[in-house]
């Protein structure tokens, strides 16, 4: 039987090898617009790993659209670094294609030495906070040439073909949302009008480019934002797109204010399929489906279904450039998946870095580690399974040393299951799971209920210890806190203590919101369950919502910060306070507990006394490093290495890193 998913295509005349298009992402590797080497490195393995179609950028129009992080395209003399891309790319074996857009209002005058962003109107920006110039009409006539004149520089540099963003809450977008374009000329009120300006950005591509090279439009199919473009005008929008200009449509979602997650874990795998195929259905030219599509089944099953024509798989190929090549060749079973965490691609970008990966930590640094065997091969010891264990044994292995993992539990994976209890953060088992296989692939004996002491080493020999073994939760010092109704965060997340109806958390850092939020789901209708009521009709939508989203349980967190989350990344964090509010769990912050009684707990501000009644305390106060080893090897006089929380407590992507970097170090 055929597979759908390496079946070639055509977009205009080019023939594609097959239906997985990585599309462009903001990597923060450019310098000074140029294209650096780093960029290459990136792209090259992502070309050779079997991707059809990898287009890169965003790329920049003119000196008002982007950062000097982003690709340029908006001079000439840009062009000899792109076609050292373009030539990359097409010689790893995919098709390439460049992103071209305009960040309008969304650019910041930080990137652009003090001149005012612009806009179609002056309306300032939920992200930037600044109002924005708005565009003349000669102003909008040479950005539009701009546009044009970039996509000529990305054909003469050798690309397959060009893409437009026109989504995203950009430039073209703000022109096509009444929330952003407020203008009484040709190019404002009724979305014809407001349709314009993309559209003649788009012809005057045609133009400049010819007929017979490949134009894609990356469009929203949902802005997600509440008085903006309806999905009817942008289903309208996408049959002009198709009927002109447009050779295929790549199907992108949400504006970067929308309050609808988009791309982080809690989104389930093709969800936003549904845009595609309405669009799909309604235009003659290729659709490609973008958003959470992690693994190779969900794909194919959007593309059997008539859900699109191509899938765009992005932060998958940063996490594992060979997918599709595992994919082809049956090896599924091998693939790194991306668990949509976030952490080192968009909060990246937000901390101006380039963009990294919990799971894969190559990405971003490919070509500068030192990948090469060993000519000295020694016997090391990894004490601990958890992510950062696993990712240490694995590059030990890489390395050509020989390597035994040791876990003290049944399990591997660590606080990873912890993670993935949450409702919507099942993500997290995945690279539990996908790491495991990766050490059953490269043959690394693992050694399940054992606790590593001074005996084991002696028994072992080991040339060096790699220390991985983790934290354990604090129970602070606080009057009554042996109390029966007192539990532990972690224990709640393992399902192995039973709560009451009424919960009070103690710490509102990750871990405690993650409990709550655990706890919340209690007692709510499940998906399968709504869907069944809905379609039979049992229930109004709106108490469907209400069964949805309200649980059993009444719960509370105390925190003694000012606000809650403060350690959890900002591309998930919104989300996650999104939840807690419409879950009804009340946060009482800048408060002590002073005491745990069989009511309750005691809280403190200012003098000030609260008595906040529960059946159950759950403590979440943080964790403490495990690290027993050090001073015996130090004793034995045995090398060590020490990762993760036992040395640090932190994020599971610095454990992640910090075992790949032991790991190489050797």
């Amino acid at each position: 039987m055929k597979d759908l998913l390496f079946e070639p295509i055509l977009i205009n005349q080019l023939e594609i090898k097959n239906r997985i298009y990585m599309p462009a992402m903001h990597l923060g590797m450019a310098a000074n617009f140029e294209v650096t080497d780093q960029i290459l490195n990136f792209y090259a393995p992502r070309a050779k790993g079997g991707a059809g179609m990898v287009s890169v950028g965003f790329a920049t129009v003119d000196g008002l659209s982007g950062s000097p992080m982003n690709i340029g395209a908006h001079k000439d003399k840009f062009i000899p670094g792109l076609k050292r891309l373009a030539d990359t790319i097409k010689n790893n074996g995919a098709r390439s294609a460049v992103q071209i857009n305009h960040a309008g209002r969304y650019n910041p005058s930080f990137f652009l030495n003090g001149k005012t962003p612009v806009a179609p109107s002056p309306i300032a920006s939920r992200l930037t906070y600044e109002t924005p110039h708005e565009l003349t009409i000669d102003e909008i006539e040479k950005t539009i040439e701009a546009f044009a004149k970039a996509a000529l520089r990305v054909k003469t540099a050798g690309f397959d073909a060009v893409e437009v963003l026109s989504g995203t809450g950009y430039l073209i977008s703000e022109f096509l949302s009444p929330l952003t374009n407020q203008r009484s000329d040709a190019y404002g009120g009724s979305f014809e009008n407001r349709m314009r300006f993309g559209i003649e950005v788009m012809a005057a591509i045609r133009d400049a480019v010819g007929p017979d090279y490949p134009l894609i439009v990356r469009m929203n199919g949902n802005d997600f934002m509440p008085g903006g473009n309806p999905r009817q005008e942008l289903s309208e929008y996408a049959q002009v797109l198709a009927q002109g200009p447009a050779d295929a449509l790549c199907i992108n979602v949400g504006w970067h204010e929308a309050r609808v997650p988009q791309i982080v874990t809690c989104v389930p795998r093709g969800a936003f399929s549904y845009l595609s195929r309405s669009i799909k259905e309604k235009v003659d030219v290729p659709v490609i489906a973008s958003h959470r599509i992690n693994d190779p089944e969900t794909a194919r099953e959007l593309l059997a279904d008539g859900m699109c024509d191509m899938v765009a798989m992005g932060r998958s190929l940063i996490t594992d450039p060979m997918l599709p090549e595992k994919a082809r060749q049956g090896h599924e079973n091998q693939i790194l998946h991306c668990i949509g965490c976030a952490q080192g691609c968009f909060d990246n970008l937000f901390k101006v870095k380039h963009v990294e990966c919990l799971c894969n930590p190559e990405a971003g640094y490919e070509g500068q580690k030192n990948l090469e065997k060993t000519t000295n091969p020694k016997k090391v010891m990894v004490v601990g399974g958890g992510p950062g264990g696993m990712s240490a044994a694995l590059t030990v292995a890489l390395k050509g040393h020989t390597v035994t993992l040791f876990e003290k539990s049944n399990r591997l994976g660590g606080q990873l299951y912890l993670a993935a209890a949450p409702p919507g953060r099942d993500e997290f088992s995945q690279l539990a799971k996908d790491l495991e296989q990766q050490l059953l692939v490269n043959n690394i004996p693992v050694v399940f209920n054992t606790i590593v002491d001074e005996r084991v080493i002696a028994s072992e020999k080991p040339d060096v210890v790699i220390v991985a073994t983790g934290a354990k939760a604090v129970t602070p010092p606080i009057p009554g806190i042996g109390l029966p109704h007192v539990v532990q965060a972690w224990d709640v997340l393992e399902d192995k203590v039973a709560t009451g109806s009424r919960v009070a958390i103690i710490g509102g850092g990750a871990v405690g919101v993650e409990t709550a939020l655990f706890l919340a789901e209690k007692g709510t209708l499940s998906a399968e369950a709504v869907k069944f009521l809905l379609v039979n009709k049992a229930e109004d939508p709106k108490a469907l919502y209400e069964m949805a989203t309200r649980g059993s349980k009444q719960v509370v967190l105390v925190e003694m910060l000012e606000k809650v989350g403060k350690d959890i990344g900002k591309s998930t964090r919104w989300g996650m306070m999104q939840e807690l509010a419409r879950a009804g769990i009340k946060s009482i912050t800048e408060h002590t507990v002073t005491e745990i009684t069989p009511a309750g707990l005691t809280v403190e501000k200012e003098g000030e006394i609260l008595e906040i009644e529960a059946d159950t305390i759950v403590v979440a106060a943080g964790s403490v490093s495990v690290n027993s080893l050090e001073d015996v090897l130090n004793k034995m006089q045995v090398p060590f290495k020490v990762v993760g929380d036992a040395k640090q407590v932190a994020l599971a992507f610095d454990a992640v890193h910090q075992g790949y970097a032991a790991g190489l170090s050797l």
